[in-house]
Formats: C-alpha cells, structure tokens, sequence
C-alpha cells in the first residue's frame, strides 16, 4: 500500500481526497499556486510544497513541477484529483516513467476516450447504442461552402436540431446547438473556434440532438484483475450551458428493467476499453426509455459523493486500492441503492446578473450541519476568491429514505448555507429545488430555458448572522471587515449601536 499520494488538485477536491487517505493512514501532499498559499488544502494537508505561479497553466497544469515535488517529497503515487490534469494521457505516462503511480486509468484508455470520435467507433462496435450522427469527412477544421454543404445533406437525413460537438473535449465547451440550416454555418464556426481555443483541436462531430431528454450517467469501476462493475446511475439533467447544476440517484426516469440494460451496456463499455479505476459513462434517455451513448469521462467526476451516499462505498478508497494493485472492494452482487442523494454545487457567481462571476474575501462562511447533510469545501472564513480559477467553492449532498425527503432536506441545508462577503448561487440552487416541476420529477435537459429561474437578488441573511458578523468583527475575529463586503448601508451596521463596526 502507499504511504505517501500527491494530491495535484486544490480547493474541496483536494480536502475530499486527503480525507480518505489520511482515514488510510496514508500521508497526504498538498501543492499550492501563490494566491492558495493560505488555502484550506493546504491546512489539510500533512505535507505542502509550492508550485511558485499564479495560473493553472503555471501551476497546477505543470507536469514537471508536480512530478518533480512527488519525487522530492517522496510520493509513492499521486492522485490528480476530478480536474486539470486528471484526463490527461501524457501526465499518466510521466508518472509511470518517473516510477510514480497515477491513481486513475491507463493512458491509452485516456487517449481513446478523449477523442470523441474514437470513443463513439469503439463502443458502437461493442453494441452499445449510440446517439445518431456523423463524423465530418476530410479537413474538418475548414468552413467552405463544401463542408457546409455536406453538413447541410446529412443534417437532413437525421433531422433537426442537431448539436455540433468537440472531439477533442467536453465540459459545454466547443459545443453549438444548431436548428435550422441557416445556422449552420455561423454555428459550426464558432464550435470550431472555442473547440481550438480550449482543448488545441478544432475537429467537431454531429449528433442528433435529443432536446426533451435526460442525462443519465452510470458509475463504472474495472480494477487489473479484471473485474467491472458498475455502482447505478446519477441523474445531470438540469443543466446551464451544458453544466451540471443538479445530480442525484436514484433517477425518477428508470424502471428497474432500464436500469439493468443501461448498468450492462456501461460494463460492457469498460470493459471494450480494458479500463480500469474509476469512470462515468453518460447517456441521453428519452421518453421512450431508449438510451444512447454520449461520452465516457476518465475520472472521478465531481458528482461521485452521490453515488457514495446510496451505496455506502467511499470511491476515493476503492481508486488508491485499485491503483496499489488490490481487487475492487465490492462485487456487483454486494452494491445496492439506498434511499435517495441529491447534490448541488455552490458557485462564486451572481445568478441574477447573468451569472457574473464573484471574487473577494469570505466573510462569514457557515455550513449546514446536521443528519444526512455533507458538505464538500474547500473555503473558510477569511477565504480569498480569486479570478483565477474555477468559480465552485464547495458541494452540497444530501440523503433522504425517499426524494421528497431528500428535496426537503436540501432545501433546508441551502436555507441554512451561508457565505457572506461574496455572492453565490445558493437562492438559484434553492429556487430550482424547490421548482414545481424539479419536486414533481419533470425535468430534462432544457429545464432552464422552460423554466427560467427569476431573481431579483439575493436574499438578506438571517438576523443572527448579521449579530455573528458584528461580534467577530469587533473582537477582531477573521470575519473583520464584514461590513465592507456587504456594503455599507446595509441596515444592521446602521442601526448596531455600540456593537456596530468600524
């Protein structure tokens, strides 16, 4: 077994992954760019070394200054965590070469997984349904009257809309819903621009685009012994711009004969690739109850606590046993679902102003505590938001013996969710949860544009908090200056008398 991982990840992914190691009696390694000096994963850690910069590109993304620190801290493996270089072939292949393991899957399962293209040929051979559409022949990264015309005549043949998608990627990014051939060109134009810009590849595809769906995913686990299972399904269906806003399992949508065929058709996927660690295979559903394959991403994705929380597994074990050479903990026959988990994740953003994003110094930061209610963070008081990096600060699971009482549940950790000195999403979140049509189970991927979410602005806190904020600020506590991230003429530093805050 390890001793030592490198966690090459920041903020709540990483204070996720050291907790399981230490629980392991495994050291755990923190690296940090300049702005995550005081980082609360760094705290964490049992070990912290610098990735001198200030942008992933010149932290967190360096291969050589991780492997380098892994190497000098003397890492028996490192764990990349649910992002930057986690899906990355080469980075798994410069662990191997510096004699350190990657905690995640092959690199050739990586590569083959990554293009897009690649992925649909493969698992289409190994029968698993896949969505309808077409590769684009020849130079694909060219918009001539020729490409658009092809794009047009095969348009035709599967019926709009369509969805033009990057090869090389996933995430929203390089991805264009088109409805009519008279957006085509502008449309394909602009897939192939973003596609270049994020991932160097302006290679697109084209698939149907299945617009009153759901997005179903399936947990996959192989390990080098040969064995793959899968731990059920996620529901992503309530989406911003192809962003994952809601997850939870069980899905309303799946009978348990549906369930069945999609969990086999997602074994069967791993097992085409010879994957092993953990994976998520995404499908579309639609109402029929067909299914279609969509992507495999190569990772353990953001939304695994949920399918921890129904099955009682902790994934983050099963992927360092894995990697250490151990046979999966559990058999197909020893998983089941209980009750029901919903996650939702909290952002650094301003719902009601487009979305903008949100950047300062927490003020006062209070999580939910209670039954069935955890919280993945990797913020405190007297946190820096920077610019950075990507805008999620923590996540917020739930469990319920039922959804109703999962929803419920929710709704009173997001009422009981407070983070002052910036703004969040945490009104939109309790706004969607409590949605009518959400609480019925009617959802799919266009909830949002059915269903827009009005709000006018966030809700002033409770007084109690405004109390807790004046008192901290006066005994010179970290949530000092509270006054001034929620603005001067809010009403209790008017009216707090002498407890009131200079």
């Amino acid at each position: 077994m390890f001793k030592k991982i490198l966690i090459a990840n920041r903020g709540e992914i990483a204070v996720r992954i050291m907790r399981t190691c230490q629980e392991m009696g495994i050291r755990a390694v923190a690296v940090y760019s300049d702005p995550d000096r005081r980082g609360v994963h760094v705290g964490a850690a049992d070990e912290a070394y610098a990735l001198d910069g200030v942008t992933s590109g010149e932290t967190y993304l360096r291969q050589d200054k991780i492997i380098d620190i892994a190497r000098r801290c003397g890492a028996d493996a490192i764990h990349p965590g649910f992002g930057f270089l986690s899906e990355n072939a080469t980075f798994a292949e410069a662990c191997a070469a510096a004699g350190i393991t990657f905690i995640g899957p092959r690199p050739d399962a990586i590569r083959a997984m990554g293009d897009k293209i690649v992925a649909k040929e493969t698992l289409s051979k190994a029968g698993v349904p896949i969505v309808p559409g077409f590769t684009l022949e020849g130079d694909s990264t060219k918009s001539g009257d020729t490409l658009i015309n092809e794009l047009k005549t095969r348009c035709r043949e599967i019926g709009y809309p369509v969805l033009i998608k990057a090869a090389a990627g996933g995430g929203g990014k390089g991805m264009r819903v088109v409805n009519s051939e008279a957006e085509m060109a502008e449309s394909l134009e602009a897939a192939q621009r973003e596609a270049n810009a994020a991932f160097g590849d302006a290679r697109v595809f084209v698939e149907k685009y299945l617009s009153e769906s759901r997005h179903v995913e399936i947990q996959v686990f192989g390990d080098t012994h040969g064995n793959v299972v899968h731990l059920f399904e996620r529901e992503c269906s309530i989406q911003r711009r192809h962003q994952k806003i809601v997850e939870e399992s069980p899905s309303v949508a799946l009978t348990p004969d549906l369930r069945e065929r999609m969990g086999a058709a997602a074994v069967a996927a791993a097992k085409a690739i010879g994957y092993v660690n953990a994976g998520t295979v995404e499908f579309m559903v639609d109402d029929a109850g067909s299914f279609y394959f969509l992507e495999v991403n190569t990772r353990l994705q953001v939304e695994h606590p949920v399918t921890e929380l129904v099955t009682r597994r902790d994934l983050v074990k099963a992927q360092i046993l894995v990697a250490a050479g151990h046979p999966l903990p559990f058999t197909q026959s020893e998983l089941r679902q209980e009750g029901h988990a919903m996650e939702v994740r909290i952002y650094a953003e301003d719902a009601a102003r487009g979305f903008l994003p949100s950047t300062g110094t927490i003020g006062v930061y209070h999580e939910p505590v209670g039954p069935n209610v955890r919280v993945d963070s990797g913020i405190a008081a007297g946190s820096e938001v920077s610019v950075h990096y990507d805008p999620m600060l923590a996540k917020l699971i739930v469990w319920g013996r039922d959804r109703d009482e999962a929803i419920a549940r929710m709704d009173w950790a997001l009422r009981n969710y407070v983070i002052l000195g910036i703004t969040t999403n945490i009104d939109f979140l309790r706004a969607v949860v409590v949605h009518p049509k959400h609480v019925s189970g009617a959802i799919h991927t266009r909830f949002l544009d059915e269903n827009p979410i009005e709000l006018s602005g966030a809700e002033p806190p409770p007084d109690e908090v405004w109390i807790a904020a004046v008192l901290a600020a006066q005994t010179g506590g970290a949530n000092r200056g509270i006054a001034e991230a929620v603005g001067s003429d809010a009403g209790p530093w008017q009216t707090a008398g002498h407890w009131k805050a200079y």
